[in-house]
């Protein structure tokens, strides 16, 4: 195994930060004990406003811990708390993880709408190899069989997201190589109260969120809208909307017993519907267009658009016989439809190969932009409905047990899943022609089920134990978790279903996934730890006989220094794997077959988080507060061994080779100034070229995104105790650049965006 070269740097960096932590006085320390239970990316304590029962039954279903924990946790962990986001103003999840460290990511659409995300260095597409939850339920619309995430939480309504990466997230899964993203809905208040907040902007954009609820000693709601309907930002040839709406609700009903009774009961109840319409498209454009005009579409995507809708049901109840003792169980559902209509090829050639060779195809693309002297012919546009259906469904059981007292004690977590999902294809494609005038008339309709005829579905039982084992200023959290998994795939020849065009394609997995963390404590608010880990993937329904399960070994090693109005974390990690898993979707590569699963080999990720957060006023009586921050991400990532594959992104790999789609440097400096009524903040986003094909040394211009500087800027002044004004502005300065080539083209990233609005609290 090579040494990770970036350890050498991290212990640099572990010397010159941190002397003052290794040699300080203990007098000096002990003043600062109370910043040491901080979370590392907010000083504000969630819990402590909520009445008994409310925090206490979401506990067994965070991945940050408590507030009083997060200090000493032998691992990297994020959080970031609802005035955070408040402050921020984002409503696109990609600019939310971008104020975490270790967090990867591609833009798309330009609003976040379907997310790119992955962890240290797991590859990010649809954020299908991390762990995705909202309130600790497993989130992708089937997170075994399918995980592609084109159904993703809605970000703009959450109170809070959790990161949490390393040994100690093992106990979720089933993804453990990178990492978990977990996202806080909306508590149910204390007591009666809401907030509305409006904003309207540029390209027609009208957004609003409303929450209202109240709480009494023994029952609790919550009602939660948000919507938003915008115009789009890129521009049609034809004319017309490139925009979505998109229309989320929530509701939450809890029952709780007399929080003091010996035995204390919870019961919450959550129900959520999301739907979505976007006039979205796959279709990018050639180098020379959007060289000329990047926010252009062409003609030939005019029937392109995205239609979704889902819908949750979650129940919790919480059972807490005494202090040392507790036990969570959650039972829960996700239905999800999607058809995304989207253009497949042109005259029989897929536009992923038109826009990759306009010269060669110049027919084909004279269709694409409708640059004609005469109609096409019948059927020379094929336009796909990409018709799904998902269910997501499960039991999930943890408990807690806390034994010993005094130096030693012992924090055991328990934890049991049942789950089963499904993705239901059912597809075919219709056939149009364009005219001389740009628009594009129906000729044939398709077969239903003609294209895509199959139903994937998984079953898992997977079960944890962890043990915080405190000595001193020692913990240590070794735990092991357990992954049974069933896949079964069946293809269909016909569309009543009566008829498999093979054998149901079948394949199991049984997996140990162990880890073990430890820290320690040099002084109040300053914390060694280091941690070794198993990573692990499974590969999915109808893998082929020969795919193995993704796997890793994960190593990482850190120092967390919490003073005053100073926060400071530094890890370096590095995940050694036996073998990457490649899957096929057609965002990914179109010339594949989607669900496909490809063998990656040998490949090592090692890199560098650095996260540094300071209140320039801290210890001085200034009458405002001035924060600044740098969040830092440094990933290297390289395939171990020679081959070919069939996988478009990777394609003739040579050893040395670095991964597609994926930065080498990530940073967001952000710096904010805080009156008692007026609040500025502006963050300053970098992210670094990267390769869309695997490959090393100088990068092609026909494979590069190319390094991307964008500036946002917030402001807010408040009118009255429950009024505010709000402004905000992304990419400032109007940045144009490309945020992807694939599957067809390229894409830019969302312009200069204004939206100017209202909150009103009540």
């Amino acid at each position: 195994m090579k040494f990770p070269k970036v350890m050498p740097l991290l212990l640099a960096i572990l010397l010159l930060s941190a002397p003052g932590a290794l040699f300080a006085d203990e007098t000096d320390a002990s003043s600062d004990s109370n910043d040491g239970t901080e979370s590392s990316s907010s000083g504000n304590d969630e819990t402590a406003s909520t009445e008994p029962g409310q925090s206490d039954i979401f506990e067994r279903v965070r991945v940050a811990g408590r507030p009083d924990e997060r200090i000493r946790i032998p691992g990297s962990v994020d959080y970031l708390d609802e005035e955070t986001l408040k402050e921020q103003g984002y409503t696109d999840i990609h600019r939310i993880v971008g104020l975490i460290p270790g967090v990867n990511f591609q833009q798309e659409d330009g609003y976040g709408l379907r997310p790119n995300i992955g962890m240290r260095g797991t590859g990010v597409e649809r954020s299908s190899k991390i762990t995705l939850l909202e309130d600790g339920v497993l989130a992708a619309p089937a997170p075994y069989s399918a995980p592609s995430a084109y159904y993703f939480p809605t970000a703009a309504r959450m109170a809070g997201v959790e990161v949490h990466k390393g040994s100690a997230s093992i106990q979720q899964g089933p993804y453990t190589n990178g990492g978990v993203l977990n996202l806080l809905s909306s508590p149910i208040p204390d007591g009666f109260g809401g907030d509305v907040d409006l904003m309207v902007g540029n390209n027609s954009t009208l957004q609003g969120r409303v929450r209202v609820g109240d709480s009494s000693e023994r029952f609790g709601w919550l009602f939660e809208t948000f919507q938003t309907d915008t115009e789009g930002f890129k521009d049609l040839d034809t004319g017309g909307e490139t925009g979505f709406d998109l229309q989320d609700y929530m509701a939450k009903i809890r029952f709780t017993s007399d929080a003091s009774s010996p035995a204390f009961h919870a019961f919450e109840l959550k129900l959520g519907k999301t739907t979505q319409f976007g006039n979205e498209t796959y279709l990018g454009l050639s180098q020379a267009d959007f060289d000329a005009e990047p926010n252009r579409r062409y003609a030939a995507s005019q029937e392109d658009n995205i239609d979704t809708d889902h819908e949750q049901i979650q129940a919790r109840y919480l059972y807490r016989p005494n202090q040392r003792f507790d036990l969570t169980v959650t039972a829960y559902n996700n239905d999800f439809f999607r058809n995304w209509r989207k253009l497949e090829k042109v005259n029989g050639i897929g536009v992923a190969n038109v826009l990759a060779d306009p010269n060669s195809f110049a027919g084909e693309f004279d269709i694409l932009r409708a640059d004609l002297a005469a109609d096409s012919a019948d059927d020379a546009l094929s336009v796909r409905n990409n018709r799904r259906n998902y269910y997501s469904r499960g039991l999930d059981l943890r408990a807690g047990l806390n034994l010993g007292s005094g130096n030693v004690t012992h924090a055991l977590e328990f934890g049991a899943r049942y789950h089963e999902d499904e993705e239901d294809r059912f597809q075919e494609e219709d056939g149009f022609r364009m005219t001389a005038a740009g628009a594009m008339e129906l000729t044939t309709f398709g077969v239903p089920g003609s294209q895509a005829n199959r139903i994937s579905d998984a079953e898992a039982v997977s079960l944890f134990v962890r043990d915080t084992i405190s000595v001193g200023r020692w913990a240590f959290t070794p735990g092991v978790r357990f992954e049974s998994i069933d896949f079964e795939r069946r293809d269909f020849v016909d569309a009543a279903r009566t008829t498999l065009t093979r054998d149901p394609r079948q394949n199991s997995v049984d997996e140990v996934i162990p880890g073990v963390g430890a820290s320690y404590e040099i002084q109040d608010g300053r914390v060694l730890f280091v941690g070794v880990h198993r990573g692990f993937s499974p590969p999915g329904p109808g893998a082929a006989e020969e795919t193995r399960v993704e796997e890793s070994v994960n190593y990482e090693l850190g120092y967390r220094h919490h003073s005053g109005g100073f926060q400071a974390e530094v890890i370096g990690f590095f995940n050694d794997y036996d073998n990457l898993l490649g899957v096929c979707t057609v965002s990914v590569d179109p010339n594949c077959d989607v669900g496909d699963v490809f063998n990656g080999g040998e490949v090592q990720v090692q890199g560098l988080e650095l996260s540094l957060r300071h209140d320039l006023t801290a210890g001085r009586n200034a009458g405002f507060r001035a924060p600044v921050s740098l969040v830092y991400t440094y990933t290297d990532a390289e395939f171990s061994n020679s081959f070919d594959s069939d996988f478009g992104p990777w394609g003739n790999v040579a050893a040395g080779d670095n991964l597609p789609y994926l930065p080498e440097q990530q940073a967001t400096l952000s710096a904010g100034l805080v009156f008692q009524r007026f609040a500025t903040h502006a963050n300053v986003n970098l992210t670094s070229e990267s390769r869309t094909d695997a490959g090393q040394g100088a990068i092609p211009q026909a494979e590069s995104i190319d390094a991307q500087v964008t500036v946002d800027w917030s402001a807010r002044y408040t009118l009255r105790s429950n009024l505010d004004l709000q402004l905000q502005v992304r990419n400032l300065f109007d940045e144009q650049y490309v945020v992807s080539r694939r599957p067809a083209g390229l894409r830019p990233g969302i312009d200069r965006t204004v939206l100017a609005g209202v909150r009103f609290g009540f």
